[in-house]
């Protein structure tokens, strides 16, 4: 298992938005954090209110959107317009070329998100979008799927070898997940705290695993995670 601490992840900030870069992003460039297995980018973005991402372009690339607190608005060349809210999970595949934007919903409010990107098993796929809520008892004391290759059990689509999970841990009642043998996985702690192997972890840590047979998380406080169960 290696641990990368929330307090070592990559910095911007621009007034309007202030971000931490589990990976290289950017202006935040760092040869030994370039991603994990098929993940790319992991983003924890808090926009101010009103303000956002203007209209920008992506190519193939599996980008999600999990918001944490707040009203994340998004516009897209698909003519997809929506809010996205906690509990809810989007995915854009932008494929052979996707323009979006992403704006504060709330003048009031700040909204406070992550931006996940995943490289597809394949290149030149047809722009996709998709949103799915999840509520919260889903989520509480078990690991539910969000995202997957084939989109079982109400997940979005996710175009490569990969299984999302989102959980709720707090308390003592232990979580377990066996990764096959070959596969990699990578958990984030969106908020709280909790042990994973043995090892705790603090809100915005990040550990990347392999070699394992399973992951066992105990001695939850508060906590949120998403794991990602993927390919090597």
């Amino acid at each position: 298992m290696y641990i990368r601490r929330a307090a070592d992840r990559g910095d911007a900030s621009f007034g309007w938005l202030k971000s931490k870069h589990t990976f290289s992003f950017g202006h935040y460039f760092d040869p030994a954090h370039m991603g994990f297995g098929p993940l790319r980018v992991i983003n924890e973005d808090r926009v101010t209110p009103g303000a956002g991402f203007d209209t920008h372009g992506h190519r193939d690339m599996e980008i999600i959107s999990y918001v944490i607190d707040g009203a994340l608005e998004h516009k897209d060349s698909l003519g997809t317009g929506s809010i996205i809210v906690p509990g809810e999970v989007q995915r854009m595949t932008a494929g052979t070329g996707i323009r979006h934007s992403e704006y504060n919903h709330s003048e009031e409010e700040p909204v406070h998100f992550l931006q996940i990107w995943i490289m597809p098993a394949e290149q030149g796929l047809t722009p996709s979008y998709e949103q799915k809520a999840f509520a919260p008892e889903e989520l509480d004391g078990r690991l539910r799927l969000v995202g997957s290759a084939d989109g079982r059990d109400g997940s979005v689509l996710i175009h490569q070898d990969v299984n999302l999970y989102a959980a709720k841990l707090d308390g003592s009642e232990p979580l377990e997940l066996p990764i096959a043998a070959g596969r990699i996985a990578w958990v984030q702690v969106v908020r709280g705290g909790l042990s994973l192997n043995g090892e705790k972890l603090a809100t915005g840590d990040g550990a990347a695993l392999k070699d394992v047979d399973s992951l066992r998380f105990t001695d939850g406080d508060r906590a949120e995670i998403l794991v990602f169960d993927m390919v090597a």
